[in-house]
C-alpha cells in the first residue's frame, strides 16, 4: 500500500511539474519585464515550485568582470533549442511553430527550413552535417511518453530541409545529446524516462530514469550522461553508460531553491557542465561539486551552445537561446573552447 502511495504521489508532483512549466512557457508569450513575473507566478500557482525567490549561484573565480550579452540573432517563436554546425551554421527548434530555422551567421535574418514538423525539441548536428530533431515536446506526449511511446527522432537536411524519421518509437523527446560513437540520448520530462538509440537505430525509450529530466549532454568519452532535472529539486545527474539503472546525483541546489527551472546543458572544453537558467537569470557551470555563474543577463534562457569554424557562429565562442526568441553571444574569451 505505501509503494502504491509513493507512486501515486510522485505521478501527481510529476504532472503538476508539467503543468507547471507549460504553464510557465505560455505566460512567456508576454513580452518584457512582465512575462518573467506572470510566468514565475503562474509556476508556482500550480504548486510545485517553492514561493522564495531563486537564489543567485555565486559567480565563476574566473568570470568576474566579463562583459554583458550581446543579441546576435531573433527568431519569432520561444526557442526551445540551437546547435551549430562545422560551417559556423545555427539551427534553432521553435516551439510554437514546430519549425526549424537556419541562421547563417550573425545578424543574418533567420531562415526557417522545415515546415511545422513538431521540432519543438532538441537538435544536435551529426558528423555528416545533418541534423537530429526531437518531437512530441507537448504535455501528452511528454506525460505518457513512458507507456505510449510514440514520438520520433527526425533526421533534416540542413539546405533543403528534406526530413526523414531517423528512430521511432521514444517518448515525447525535451532533450537530445550525441555521443562520440553516434549514439543518441533523449529526456521525456512527464515521464522521467532517458531514451536511447544506438548507432544501428535500436531504440529503448525506457534506458535509465531521473525525475523531470530536460537538458542533456554526454562525457567528452562517452562513458557518463549528464541530465539536468527541472523542477521540484533542481539539480545535476550523472548517468553511468555501463549502469544505466544506477543514476547519481552529483550537484543539487541550495535547500528548496525550484525557482531557478535549470534547462538546456552543454559541455565545455574542460567537460564541464553548463546549464541555462530559466528564471535565475544565468548560465551556471558544474564545478567542484556546486554551481557558479558564468554569465548572469537575459532571463528565461532554455539552451546554450558552443560555435563552430572560423566564420559565422565561429569556434570559440559561447550563445545562448531564451523563450522571447531572442540569441546572445555570451563573452567567454575563446580559450575555453
Amino acid at each position: 500500500m505505501t509503494t502504491t502511495k509513493a507512486r501515486t504521489a510522485r505521478t501527481a508532483r510529476t504532472a503538476r511539474a508539467i503543468r507547471a512549466i507549460r504553464a510557465f512557457r505560455r505566460a512567456s508569450r508576454v513580452r518584457g519585464r512582465n512575462a518573467v513575473t506572470a510566468a514565475a507566478v503562474l509556476a508556482a500557482a500550480a504548486g510545485v515550485l517553492a514561493p522564495v525567490p531563486a537564489r543567485a549561484a555565486p559567480v565563476c573565480a574566473d568570470r568576474a568582470g566579463a562583459g554583458e550579452p550581446v543579441l546576435v540573432a531573433r527568431i519569432p517563436d520561444w526557442v526551445e533549442s540551437i546547435a551549430v554546425d562545422r560551417r559556423g551554421r545555427m539551427f534553432a527548434t521553435a516551439l510554437h511553430s514546430g519549425r526549424v530555422y537556419r541562421i547563417d551567421a550573425p545578424g543574418v535574418p533567420p531562415v526557417p527550413i522545415t515546415g511545422g514538423i513538431g521540432a519543438n525539441g532538441g537538435i544536435v548536428v551529426r558528423e555528416d552535417g545533418r541534423l537530429l530533431v526531437g518531437t512530441g515536446n507537448d504535455i501528452l506526449h511528454s506525460l505518457t511518453g513512458g507507456v505510449l511511446p510514440v514520438s520520433k527522432l527526425l533526421l533534416v537536411d540542413p539546405d533543403s530541409g528534406a526530413v526523414s524519421t531517423y528512430a521511432s518509437g521514444l517518448g515525447g523527446i525535451d532533450g537530445v545529446a550525441l555521443a562520440p560513437d553516434g549514439t543518441v540520448y533523449t529526456t521525456t520530462l512527464g515521464a522521467g524516462t532517458i531514451g536511447r538509440v544506438t548507432p544501428d537505430r535500436r531504440v529503448d525509450h525506457d534506458w535509465a530514469r531521473v525525475a523531470q529530466p530536460n537538458g542533456i549532454a554526454v562525457s567528452p568519452d562517452g562513458s557518463q550522461v549528464y541530465v539536468v532535472q527541472t523542477t521540484v529539486a533542481p539539480g545535476l545527474y550523472r548517468i553511468p553508460v555501463a549502469a544505466p539503472g544506477h543514476p547519481q546525483r552529483w550537484i543539487s541546489t541550495e535547500g528548496t531553491d525550484a525557482l531557478a527551472l535549470p534547462d538546456g546543458l552543454t559541455l565545455d572544453a574542460r567537460g564541464r557542465p553548463l546549464i541555462a537558467t530559466h528564471t535565475a537569470g544565468q548560465i551556471w557551470r558544474a564545478e567542484g561539486g556546486t554551481f557558479c555563474a558564468v554569465a548572469s543577463g537575459p532571463p528565461l534562457s532554455t539552451q546554450i551552445t558552443y560555435g563552430q569554424g572560423d566564420r559565422g557562429f565561429s569556434a570559440g565562442r559561447l550563445y545562448r537561446a531564451g523563450v522571447d526568441g531572442g540569441i546572445h553571444e555570451i563573452p567567454w574569451g575563446g580559450a575555453e573552447r
